[in-house]
């Protein structure tokens, strides 16, 4: 695990926390590939903690790690009681999104509309902190509507920073909460890095992460000349290849490990997949997170096809995943540091 002085995970790079995306088989799959990404789970509501089944949304396998647990909530009582399953269960960190603008998570009083209650987003963080020795995390916005000027950013950033929250994942677009869908907001609010730039110049003793339309490795290394990390979000699932190099590049961390081509990071998933099919889970709920593994490369579209048509099968097994496999051409040399790869004679 690649952690920082403070003991803490290392914040240099981290896959952003997607609602039905970074599941425990996303992040078992994204970790075959990087051994340092911060990685985050999808966001869990207070309510289906305390209430659910909680097992099923703590349990992550012990290479996942370093996994930061994202909670969903804004009573400060029960995000406080979460906060120490999330410590009880091994987690590096837990994070609390008030960045998402649905509707469900707005008429739930959670996510981005928290913006609008700086005290209450601080009143939950210090009673996590007081609960908790793991680092409480906020990810948030740049603003949302309503409260979206420069002195509201520096207003809401400066009481939450009071409570004892000392990083701060940003994501550089305002979120416009009555007309967009989550989607919308994604894309249609402007991205403003400088309003991120400016934050962490204007609070340097905290930690700023950048999140929001990272989509290369150059982008990434121009935005750490102003900021402490870097999120990556919808790039890093549909071209997940990328981690590789951000390995390398962004933590100059060279091994035998992190030489693997990606025949090699399915063939290590094969033991994963059979455990998981023993326990109970349908193939398919595994394999469509690794659809985007061999984007660019020859025989990538028969290796999404072969997958998607037959993982989903009742009786399909780790064979369906060696088949679609053996339709990929041998002799791909891989170039960590472009994520490219080039045929040998």
């Amino acid at each position: 695990m690649t952690v920082n002085a403070l003991n803490e995970p290392s914040r240099l790079f981290s896959v952003a926390p997607m609602l039905d995306w970074t599941d425990r088989h996303c992040r078992y799959f994204l970790r075959q590939i990087s051994q340092s990404a911060l990685l985050y789970t999808e966001m869990t509501t207070t309510g289906a903690l305390i209430h659910g089944d909680r097992r099923r949304f703590l349990q992550f396998h012990p290479d996942e790690q370093p996994l930061a647990l994202q909670l969903g909530g804004n009573n400060p009582a029960e995000l406080a009681q979460c906060a120490q399953y999330a410590e009880d269960w091994g987690y590096a960190e837990v994070n609390l999104n008030v960045g998402c603008p649905s509707d469900r998570v707005q008429n739930g009083r959670m996510g981005a509309c928290l913006m609008m209650e700086p005290k209450t987003v601080a009143d939950s963080v210090r009673a996590m902190r007081q609960r908790v020795a793991i680092p409480v995390t906020v990810k948030h916005r740049i603003g949302i509507t309503g409260r979206d000027s420069w002195e509201a950013l520096v207003d809401f950033v400066d009481q939450v920073a009071d409570a004892g929250c000392r990083t701060f994942v940003v994501h550089a677009r305002i979120a416009i909460l009555e007309g967009l869908s989550p989607k919308e907001n994604r894309e249609v609010p402007p991205l403003r890095y400088d309003v991120v730039y400016r934050l962490k110049e204007t609070f340097s003793d905290l930690e700023i992460i950048l999140n929001g339309g990272v989509k290369t490795l150059e982008e990434m290394q121009d935005h750490l000349a102003h900021v402490d990390g870097v999120m990556m979000g919808r790039e890093a699932y549909q071209n997940p290849w990328l981690l590789a190099a951000v390995d390398q590049v962004l933590y100059q961390q060279v091994s035998a490990k992190r030489k693997l081509s990606r025949h090699a990071v399915m063939e290590a998933m094969l033991p994963y997949i059979e455990r998981s099919l023993a326990d109970g889970s349908h193939l398919n709920h595994i394999t469509r997170h690794v659809l985007g593994l061999f984007n660019g490369q020859p025989g990538a579209r028969r290796f999404r096809r072969y997958l998607s048509e037959n993982a989903h099968r009742p009786s399909a097994g780790s064979e369906v995943v060696r088949e679609a496999l053996a339709l990929m051409p041998d002799g791909i040399l891989e170039n960590h540091v472009t994520g490219s790869a080039f045929y040998h004679a």
